[in-house]
């Protein structure tokens, strides 16, 4: 069972990790002029914080449906739609991260 606990938090800080290099690559992309034309990592970061952004216009647009569809503190059909949502960027994340990963890769090799 000590194992088995140990794999979790292990995943537990390998995710968290993540979720911290994703929010500093929003917050590098957000602090970047539009258009500069930089590095492969300037593109990750840029990317990051246009899809931060949609997630939040995304949000308000869900919750404004929401409030308009139902009485407050109904739970509604919005849990479905936001399952497929949470699927849907968590795919993304992952073709970010592999992105990211690839663009790394690239930048070791032309190091040598």
């Amino acid at each position: 069972m000590t194992d088995f606990v140990r794999f979790l938090a292990a995943w537990a800080l390998v995710h968290e990790s993540a979720d911290e290099g994703w929010k500093a690559a929003i917050a590098r992309g957000r602090d970047q002029a539009p258009g500069t034309g930089g590095g492969p990592e300037d593109f990750v970061d840029g990317l990051a914080a246009l899809v931060d952004a949609e997630k939040e216009r995304l949000k308000a647009e869900l919750a404004e449906r929401s409030a308009g569809d139902r009485p407050a503190g109904g739970g509604g059909d919005v849990a479905p739609q936001l399952e497929a949502l949470v699927f849907e960027l968590a795919e993304l994340r992952g073709r970010v991260e592999s992105l990211q990963a690839s663009i790394d890769a690239l930048l070791a090799r032309s190091g040598d």
